[in-house]
């Protein structure tokens, strides 16, 4: 009953282009504005009842399978903490054009605000790259008044927002870790595997040209309070302590690369798996992204392009063939406040 599962792709409607990078890893048709999959979702985009939510096989939704056996899939262990809540989001990614200037609430934010325990820190695992420039817009550069911030976005002063972002450019292989509250915007052409708390909490400063009108980007909040989940300090001296490198450029490589630092330890796990032969995988509720190659998970046969939900009653797992994943976990429960 408990054993990996492959999911299809999982890619409700956004407001922005993309998915040509995510057909071409799975082998399917591009859906213009479908440049996210939501991969092992138990979570739907805000303000809807269902889209998001990831299906299994045999019709049932991830969400109802998790609520019914939150031991089997989880762990107790992890149940003990966030009860059958898998506390995790993965996403492939797609930018098919840049996205607009936004942040994301604290947990201490969602709590107070929106009735939810968790916020929205993510972090990006870039996984390709297409076109001269392929760019990401992280934290500001120097710090920034509560009043330039509310005029910026009242008078939606596009260029001074993204101008006083630091801009960063990417290849296959960095990684960047986006803290709740921090601007940023994914640049066109990066395409990444995204690791994030479950929600779909989103303050979006720049939303002229992109969202219908004001009242979509605030959260029902207004923006005087959605504005104080900003992050407004300068992060320019500090950016190094957001991106990893982790690109593998010496010769043949086999086993594990941890993707993050320990800031990301109470929010997700992430690391690459190089297999050439077998790997085992400990018990743990996982997601996995197959890159390139193929094998199987268990006796589950797998390629490049396809997402396994792995249950923690699976047991100890056999990752076999020649291929590379990136395995995506919920929070390090000895990193979690109160756990």
């Amino acid at each position: 009953m408990h054993q990996p599962v492959e999911l299809p792709a999982n890619q409700p409607k956004q407001f922005y282009r993309g998915g040509e990078a995510i057909a071409a890893l799975r082998g399917g048709e591009s859906a213009d504005f479908g440049p996210e999959d939501w991969v092992a979702s138990t979570t739907t985009l805000f303000g809807r009842s269902d889209a998001g939510l990831s299906t299994l096989p045999d019709g049932t939704l991830l969400r109802d399978a998790v609520k019914a056996d939150p031991d089997g899939w989880l762990g107790a262990d992890h149940v003990a903490t966030f009860g059958a809540d898998t506390a995790l989001l993965v996403k492939l990614l797609d930018a098919g054009q840049r996205l607009p200037v936004h942040c994301h609430p604290s947990n201490a934010f969602a709590s107070k605000h929106l009735n939810c325990r968790h916020g929205k820190t993510e972090s990006w695992i870039v996984v390709g790259t297409s076109g001269p420039n392929p760019t990401v817009y992280i934290g500001f550069r120097d710090n920034v008044s509560a009043d330039t911030v509310a005029n910026w976005v009242s008078t939606q002063n596009t260029a001074a927002m993204l101008d006083a972002l630091n801009p960063v450019r990417v290849k296959a292989g960095d990684t960047v870790f986006v803290p709740a509250g921090l601007p940023h915007a994914i640049g066109e052409g990066v395409f990444i595997v995204e690791l994030q708390q479950p929600t779909d909490f989103s303050v979006t400063l720049e939303w002229q040209g992109f969202l219908a009108n004001a009242d979509v980007g605030h959260l029902g909040l207004g923006y005087d309070a959605a504005l104080e989940c900003v992050d407004r300090t300068g992060w320019g001296a500090n950016l190094g302590s957001l991106i990893k490198e982790t690109q593998h450029t010496g010769g043949p490589f086999r086993g594990s690369v941890n993707l993050f630092s320990a800031d990301a330890d109470p929010f997700f796990q992430a690391d690459r798996l190089h297999v050439d032969g077998s790997f085992g995988l400990e018990p743990s509720f996982a997601v996995l992204v197959v890159l390139e190659g193929s094998g199987s998970v268990g006796s589950l046969p797998v390629r490049k392009g396809s997402t396994v939900v792995v249950p923690h009653a699976a047991g100890e797992t056999g990752l076999t063939g020649e291929l590379v994943a990136i395995r995506c976990r919920p929070p390090l429960l000895s990193s979690v406040e109160g756990s």
